[in-house]
């Protein structure tokens, strides 16, 4: 007998919420489970319904991906199924489970692999799982998100490699690693988040240099990450209220959005992609918020009574200037003229280490700006950088002076010394 399956994996924070099958549950009682169930011929509304009805989490979820189906076969069951994998972000962990779940529990990924599970959670969680490549191609979220994914990414393997029990490893694991661990760091130069923080889990495992220590590590690096996150977005957030612009899309930025007194939100799309445009729609019910053209930001810090403007950055540098998405530069020096203070709110993270750094404006696509017939040279970088006297830095530890950016510079070059 043949059936279509579904299999939601919600992610919390760098850990995925599992679920303990009760004898309610009809099959595989006692073994462990992510939200899953019967897809009845709509993967995509059964996934949703199975996350309202086994953890009441329906309202905090938001669709990351989905992997391509599989086929699971239990010969005693005589069953087979098709299965189609999800993956959610998710902003709760108030699971409200249903009489199908004894006990639920939130975890990294690798326990999949070290637990009794219900036949195919592993290839579910593989199939939705971030790569090298999600980090290397991903165009919808920040660089303070993609460190966490790369992380995630090195965690997971270094958990595969890992002995059962703590052992001390072989070098080809640890050189295998390694590799990876520069794969990461070289996937989006641009961002150095992802460098910094897959340099730190490294260096903090080069001493034992086994794969335990690396996930170990790593863990421990994606519970920092979002500690200097949340750190950072509450320092922004303390320094906004009234009339805010911002450009483009941060997590920080909107953390710090949502927790500030902010009554007027303009954002400016961020073209060619405008991501501004996420950033509009997901703050339209706490403020009221107006979306611009990037061409309009001067015209409004001159017409509307704008209190500030806050970016995020994708990189500081330790002379305090920032490199960030192209027409930062431009609102930044309009809000000069006008004496509105520019905020670009990031952990201290995101201190590029190179004592004389380069920046790397990651030209895009040309048929984003031209796709005609005519011999024309295109300029469409990604990034560009506003100096230091335009725009302050906030960070989990406040405004970031010029002397404690080189200092912070100087520690992190330290880490890059394990590769």
């Amino acid at each position: 007998m043949d059936e279509s399956h579904v299999v939601c994996l919600l992610r919390n924070r760098g850990e995925v919420l599992l679920l303990r099958r009760s004898d309610q549950a009809g099959s595989y009682a006692g073994r462990w489970s992510a939200v899953a169930g019967h897809a009845e011929g709509d993967p995509d509304g059964a996934a949703r319904e199975e996350i309202a009805a086994e953890t009441g989490l329906d309202d905090a979820v938001t669709f990351v991906r989905a992997g391509d189906p599989f086929e699971v076969t239990d010969d005693d069951l005589d069953t087979r199924w098709i299965v189609h994998s999800y993956l959610f972000e998710c902003d709760s962990r108030a699971v409200e489970p249903n009489d199908e779940t004894t006990e639920f529990e939130w975890v990294a990924p690798i326990e999949i692999r070290r637990r009794g599970t219900v036949p195919g959670l592993r290839r579910s969680y593989e199939r939705v799982a971030p790569t090298v490549d999600t980090i290397r191609t991903d165009a919808d979220h920040g660089s303070a998100w993609l460190s966490v994914r790369g992380l995630e990414v090195l965690r997971d393997r270094a958990g595969v490699l890992a002995p059962p029990a703590a052992g001390e490893g072989e070098d080809g694991d640890w050189n295998d690693l390694a590799a990876l661990a520069r794969d990461l760091r070289a996937a989006r130069p641009s961002m150095t988040v992802v460098e910094n923080r897959i340099n730190r889990a490294m260096a903090a495992a080069s001493d034992d240099r086994t794969p335990a220590a690396v996930e170990q590590n790593t863990k421990r690096g994606i519970e920092r990450a979002f500690e200097v996150d949340d750190g950072a977005a509450r320092e922004g957030a303390a320094r906004l209220d009234g009339t805010v612009m911002t450009l483009s899309r941060s997590g920080t930025v909107t953390a710090a959005l949502r927790h500030a007194a902010v009554e007027e939100l303009l954002v400016c799309e961020s073209r060619p992609a405008r991501e501004g445009v996420g950033v509009a729609e997901e703050l339209a019910d706490d403020c009221r918020v107006t979306i611009a053209i990037d061409a309009a930001a001067a015209h409004l810090l001159t017409e509307r009574a704008v209190d500030a403007v806050v970016v995020g950055a994708d990189t500081v540098f330790p002379d305090g200037s920032v490199l960030n998405k192209v027409g930062t530069r431009a609102i930044a020096a309009a809000a000069a003229h006008e004496t509105v203070p520019v905020y670009a709110v990031a952990a201290s993270d995101k201190i590029d280490p190179a004592p004389e750094p380069e920046p790397d404006v990651a030209d895009g696509d040309r048929d984003q700006v031209y796709d005609g017939d005519c011999d024309l040279a295109v300029a469409n970088p990604t990034f560009d950088r506003t100096p230091a006297e335009h725009v302050t830095v906030v960070t989990e530890n406040g405004r970031l002076e010029p002397d404690e950016a080189a200092e912070t510079a100087a520690e992190l070059r330290e880490l890059a010394a394990w590769s």
